[in-house]
């Protein structure tokens, strides 16, 4: 006998799981969840799916579509993007006030009343934050910071979308500069908004590293886009590319309340184009002013030196004159006084020889033969010469024996 069963159709019991529904979830819940779909229709309704993921971030652990309806999304996307600066889009991680509904046709789907911009804030601030800790273990974070931007900077690579309002300001901040220097551009086009802004910017550094030696400095710059826009500029990738490219990167990428990650990485971040062609520009003009103020001290140190050695010569002049007539002075004093001694040693030596001839004029005079003969003494000479021993005559020698007065001729007659 076949057992008695209570049939539903599908409707019917839709039905029932809509009352449960109801009755059991009946008011509003607050939910964090990730966005992996947003999609507006015609209507202003805008259709979700919210999606939870494992603590590895890999896994889909819970998934339900949702749906904002449009008297309510027009109001919160604007609070949420005026709040956050980021676009209410897929990949954000949100925390909104839901309701459970069901439908018999749709099934469940969670209606989203209200949005706490303050949650994804957070969020995005612990992603921005995972990304430079992971940066700064790898050891990477402050490379591109270390570089220096050369003295004389006037060949730059850009990075931006050649229609994009700010590419063409920045051209022109730095055509129209009042120093009128020239700097010599080149562009390398990539998309700087929306989800193929990473791999395009990427694609654009690779382009410049193989000519890196073609250029000074890499600019980064959009402009005219919404602020909502910069998620991307959030990205590791991207980041880990900018912070490790050999070029100092001068990020100008239109925002002034965030810091994104492109931000921190890049050697220099100012808000808008026109600034990063104010910061260039600058950068020569302090170059300029730098060789200006050499030039002056140049200038100023050889004139110094120049007045210095005339100095010195006059100087040298004045001493030379003053030491050549010192010398001069010693040299005739020391003449005079040599003159003076010279003749008083001349004299001296005059009077002494004087002395001396006349000592021994007397001396003479005292042992002339003359003298001795008068004293009683003879001379005796045997042919007109002195005898002056008896072994020098021989008997019959003939002599001349002189005296004072007169001589007197002998003969030996006997030994």
């Amino acid at each position: 006998m076949a057992e008695s069963r209570e049939i539903f159709s599908l409707f019917e019991l839709n039905q029932a799981v809509r009352e449960a529904v109801r009755l059991q979830l009946p008011s509003r819940y607050w939910i964090r969840a990730e966005l992996s779909e947003v999609h507006p229709n015609r209507n202003g309704h805008c259709y979700l799916e919210f999606i939870e993921k494992d603590d590895s971030n890999r896994q889909i652990i819970a998934k339900s579509r949702g749906i904002v309806f449009a008297n309510t999304y027009v109001l919160l996307k604007s609070y949420f993007e005026e709040q956050t600066g980021t676009a209410f889009s897929a990949g954000i991680k949100v925390l909104v006030s839901v309701s459970v509904d069901f439908s018999e046709v749709y099934g469940i789907s969670l209606r989203v009343w209200d949005i706490d911009p303050n949650f994804t804030l957070g969020d995005m601030a612990r992603k921005r934050a995972e990304i430079i800790r992971r940066l700064d273990e790898e050891g990477v974070l402050n490379l591109n910071k270390e570089l220096e931007i050369p003295s004389v900077c006037q060949r730059i690579a850009v990075i931006s979308s050649a229609t994009a309002a700010g590419y063409g300001d920045f051209c022109n901040q730095l055509e129209d500069n009042a120093y009128g220097f020239v700097f010599y551009t080149k562009l390398f086009p990539a998309i700087m908004q929306g989800e193929r802004t990473e791999g395009s910017i990427i694609e654009a550094l690779e382009k410049i590293y193989f000519h890196a030696d073609l250029f000074d400095v890499v600019v980064l710059i959009r402009g005219g886009g919404a602020t909502s826009d910069l998620n991307s500029f959030d990205s590791y990738l991207l980041a880990a590319n900018c912070a490790q490219f050999p070029l100092p990167i001068v990020s100008g990428i239109g925002h002034e309340r965030d810091e994104t990650v492109i931000d921190h990485v890049a050697h220099t971040r100012v808000k808008t184009p026109t600034a990063a062609a104010a910061f260039l520009i600058e950068q020569q003009a302090r170059t300029l002013g730098e060789l200006e103020f050499l030039q002056r001290g140049i200038a100023h140190r050889i004139q110094s030196l120049q007045q210095q050695r005339h100095s010195l010569l006059e100087n040298l002049s004045q001493r030379l004159t003053y030491v050549a007539n010192f010398k001069t002075k010693g040299l005739l004093s020391n003449l005079e006084t040599m003159r003076t001694s010279l003749a008083v040693a001349v004299s001296r030596f005059s009077t002494g020889k004087k002395h001396e001839l006349a000592m021994i004029e007397q001396y003479v005079e005292l042992i002339s033969p003359e003298n001795v003969l008068r004293k009683g003494y003879a001379l005796v000479l045997k042919n007109n010469k002195i005898v002056k021993s008896v072994n020098g005559i021989e008997v019959g020698d003939d002599l001349q024996v002189r005296m004072a007065d007169g001589s007197v001729d002998v003969k030996r007659v006997e030994r």
